[in-house]
């Protein structure tokens, strides 16, 4: 029986590593024993980010929100426990977007001056 050579299966798994690594730079995007970590590491960073952006986000939001409620005089934390008791159930995503539009917010903010009085 004939000797497998294996060279197509290792180019092949080889090829798709180092597509992975395009636009790394250095050595990282073409020698394929560099090239498999960086991806490997990569992934690893990828995985952990998409984790990590939601909290960025909503970090962002409470800081724009913030800033909003310091205009009317309130801290956030007093917008939102006033929030709470006026029974408005807006999420930070859509309260940080009103934050942007200066009239939008005051009605809201004159809603939770009047519940937390």
């Amino acid at each position: 029986m004939a000797r497998v050579t294996r060279g197509v299966t290792s180019h092949a798994r080889h090829k798709k590593v180092l597509e992975q690594a395009k636009g790394f730079s250095g050595r990282r995007k073409n020698t394929i024993r560099t090239a498999k970590a960086a991806v490997d590491r990569a992934g690893q960073y990828a995985y952990r980010d998409r984790r990590v952006k939601k909290r960025s986000f909503r970090a962002l939001w409470i800081q724009r929100i913030n800033a909003a409620a310091r205009l009317h005089d309130m801290t956030y934390s007093q917008f939102m426990h006033g929030l709470s008791k006026s029974g408005i159930e807006i999420d930070r995503k859509v309260l940080a977007a009103m934050a942007a539009d200066e009239a939008a917010f005051k009605a809201i903010a004159d809603k939770v001056r009047a519940a937390l009085a």
